[in-house]
């Protein structure tokens, strides 16, 4: 069965605003997982100030449910979603948000704008696109809603603009990642039916 693109963007919007989707769409279904480690568990610790609440197949989330970093050994190491929206970024933003998020002439630091901004609103200008217009100049981002590129990725790149804002990522590529959690793949190939 072949999904339809905006069903996806839809599945994705629909679950932000149920709170409830910090991973891939919902035609992915998720395997059956045993329970999460306790908050403030050792294998939680990251660097940075955003402290991961829970790990579920590798994806790690902060208290509010949204996709978190887990940076270790001093900066070199870290998950598997962030090396994968390192990756994604700099195939799909960086022509306009300009290499590590930091902006351009052409559009706004990434790292900057998610200093104060949660998934959800992320997720919705993804989607949706946003218009910024004032006397000196129009910002327009596109929507994405049917690109799966992005789409199906969406949480890995909010995870690393997430770790590059906070600064525990660094402009270079990560030198080490955890490995690729069997349900990343499993989804990946869903979505991108």
């Amino acid at each position: 069965m072949r999904c339809e693109v905006k069903g996806v963007a839809g599945v994705i919007l629909a679950g932000l605003a149920a709170g409830s989707l910090w991973t891939f769409p919902a035609h992915a279904a998720p395997p059956a997982a045993p329970p999460a480690p306790a908050a403030g568990s050792a294998d939680l610790k990251s660097e940075g100030p955003t402290q991961p609440a829970k790990v579920q197949d590798g994806q790690y989330t902060d208290k509010n449910g949204d996709p978190t970093y887990h940076v270790t050994d001093n900066g070199k190491k870290v998950d598997w979603y962030t090396m994968s929206g390192y990756l994604r970024y700099n195939a799909n933003c960086i022509v306009c948000h300009g290499p590590d998020g930091m902006g351009s002439t052409y559009a706004p630091s990434l790292v900057d704008a998610l200093k104060g901004m949660d998934y959800a609103h992320f997720a919705g200008i993804i989607v949706g696109g946003k218009k910024d217009v004032n006397a000196s100049q129009e910002l327009v981002m596109p929507a994405f809603g049917d690109n799966r590129n992005v789409m199906c990725y969406m949480p890995d790149i909010y995870t690393y603009l997430r770790a590059r804002s906070d600064g525990v990522v660094g402009r270079n590529r990560p030198s080490e990642h955890e490995p690729k959690p069997a349900a990343f793949e499993k989804a990946e190939d869903a979505c991108m039916k």
